[in-house]
């Protein structure tokens, strides 16, 4: 018997209750969200649950909402798999701007190790329990995180290009 999205939704919610939320399908994935806190706790029963058996982390990587209120300006999104039935799931738990946080994983997945820390080195994301967590791609002198949308795209002061063959304008070249 093949595994149904329903079922994941309630075994979830029949053991975590108000700790998941916002269930939808996304382009052929089953998606929701877990509370931050108890991250660790869910992907666990995922992982051992008889019936979901989601053994293998496939990925996870940051998210920056820099215009969402300050409790969901970061994201840290999981996806996971389960090799038995070939269903994929994905995970999102949203963090505080001020103070980006979350339980690692990598006791659970050794894999996320290096994923923990590339999410660490651009989004400044702090994985709580990582056995090292450290810069792993930029240089450990750099104060910033790359991937945070706080800078602006371009230079506005810029005098060497014209608007309009970057197709910006509507007027005619």
């Amino acid at each position: 018997m093949a595994l149904e999205t329903s079922d994941i939704q309630n075994k979830l919610v029949d053991n975590f209750e108000l700790i998941v939320s916002d269930f939808a399908q996304q382009h052929d994935i089953f998606s929701f969200e877990v509370d931050s806190t108890s991250i660790l706790e869910v992907m666990q029963f995922l992982r051992d649950d008889k019936t979901l058996r989601f053994n293998f982390l496939t990925d996870l990587c940051g998210i920056h909402y820099p215009d969402a209120e300050t409790d969901r300006q970061f994201a840290v999104v999981y996806h996971m798999h389960n090799w038995v039935d070939n269903v994929r799931i994905r995970i999102k738990c949203f963090l505080n701007g001020e103070n980006p946080e979350i339980d690692s994983v990598t006791s659970l997945f050794l894999g996320a190790n290096w994923q923990e820390r590339e999410t660490y080195d651009f989004f400044g994301i702090i994985f709580k329990g990582h056995p090292q967590l450290k810069r792993i791609l930029n240089m450990d002198e750099m104060v910033s995180f790359p991937m945070r949308k706080e800078f602006p795209l371009e230079d506005g002061g810029r005098t060497d290009k014209d608007d309009r063959f970057f197709g910006r304008t509507t007027d005619n070249c």
